[in-house]
């Protein structure tokens, strides 16, 4: 039995789920302590934003969307954070999924959502994708800042010097932010190898990731109430008084919430 790229030696007799959940713990240990300031500083971007009468979005393709969905309409998240849906690329449900992938790739799809969006200058978008790699993500970025949109990427660092981009101009999405948030997933996002098992497996981006952009709206969330401004939260439904407590959240700020429009 081997160690997988990020989890370390396996200690003896520990099963593929311990060996997993140490992996994961590892990068989430790497990422809080070598990305704490980009945190800080993602997180004031933010809330810059909001004090300034801005409107958030994210955005992410196969995967990488699970992440961004994990922004939008939460209990204990930011009102504000709206999805930024590419139809195809949204997720799995796509059919035939594969189909996702290939969307990924195609030149001047970023551009023509970006036109249909209302996405405006002033506003902040978070582009997740873990390679960084693609035409959508990269074309998302380098379009959303020549209008004057603020981009925070999150995406792996290494792809840029293992992996070739896919872009025409040879960038990846790192190039094209205002800030990066770097999730430190080794290049083929699986953690774990065996023996017995001719490929890695066991991917952990979806955690860390999520985990990492909670972060930074926890750090947003401080930021505007040291400035004395109530963060726009939203609380759980399922909780006495959170269905009154959101009507209100969600009325005030009616204006920069695109999730209820039809």
């Amino acid at each position: 039995m081997s160690a997988g790229p990020s989890g370390g030696q396996p200690r003896g007799g520990s099963t593929s789920a311990e060996r997993f959940f140490d992996a994961a713990i590892g990068l989430l240990r790497r990422v809080r302590d070598e990305d704490a300031e980009e945190i800080a500083a993602a997180g004031t971007l933010i809330a810059d934003t909001v004090a300034a009468g801005g409107r958030l979005f994210a955005f992410g393709a196969g995967h990488s969307s699970l992440a961004a969905q994990d922004l939008v309409y939460r209990a204990g998240g930011l009102a504000l954070m709206n999805l930024l849906a590419v139809p195809g690329v949204v997720g799995v449900d796509v059919m035939p999924t594969t189909l996702g992938s290939a969307l990924e790739r195609v030149g001047g799809l970023a551009s023509a959502v970006l036109d249909t969006s209302p996405l405006r200058s002033g506003d902040l978008l978070v582009i997740i994708s873990l390679s960084g790699r693609n035409e959508l993500p990269v074309e998302m970025a380098m379009t959303a800042r020549a209008r004057g949109i603020k981009v925070i990427g999150v995406t792996s660092v290494a792809y840029a010097a293992e992996t070739k981009s896919r872009h025409a101009s040879g960038t990846y999405l790192k190039d094209h932010c205002d800030l990066v948030l770097d999730s430190k997933i080794a290049v083929g996002d699986a953690e774990l190898t065996l023996d017995t098992i001719p490929a890695p497996f066991a991917p952990a981006s979806t955690v860390v990731t999520t985990a990492l952009l909670q972060a930074v709206m926890a750090t947003a969330a401080g930021v505007l109430a040291e400035r004395g401004i109530e963060p726009p939260l939203l609380r759980s439904g399922n909780v006495d008084g959170g269905h009154e407590w959101n009507a209100r959240v969600l009325t005030e700020y009616a204006d920069r919430i695109f999730y209820r429009q039809a």
